[in-house]
């Protein structure tokens, strides 16, 4: 159980936010599906994560993997794990 615990939950999402503002800081909204208790309807839910990223790497639009952990601010106790799918920028 202990093992466990020390792992922390993990979810995928897509970076919305890297904000230059907040250094080492990118905010994940992760989806999900779910059933309407009444009219039976898939809809989809969403809600947005504050996680570290120490090395700036991610960008908006990135596919990512987080990881719960100890609380690292008031609002960030998520640390980014892994990027799966990269987003090419265009430069103008």
């Amino acid at each position: 159980m202990s093992e466990r615990l020390s792992q922390g939950r993990t979810v995928q999402g897509t970076v919305v936010s890297d904000s230059t503002k907040r250094r080492n800081t990118i905010t994940v909204r992760v989806e999900r599906k779910v059933k309407h208790p009444l009219y039976g309807k898939i809809m989809t839910r969403s809600t947005k994560f504050h996680a570290h990223d120490p090395e700036n790497r991610c960008v908006i639009g990135d596919s990512v993997i987080i990881r719960e952990c100890k609380p690292i601010s008031k609002t960030k106790s998520w640390e980014f794990l892994e990027r799966l799918e990269k987003i090419e920028r265009e430069v103008l």
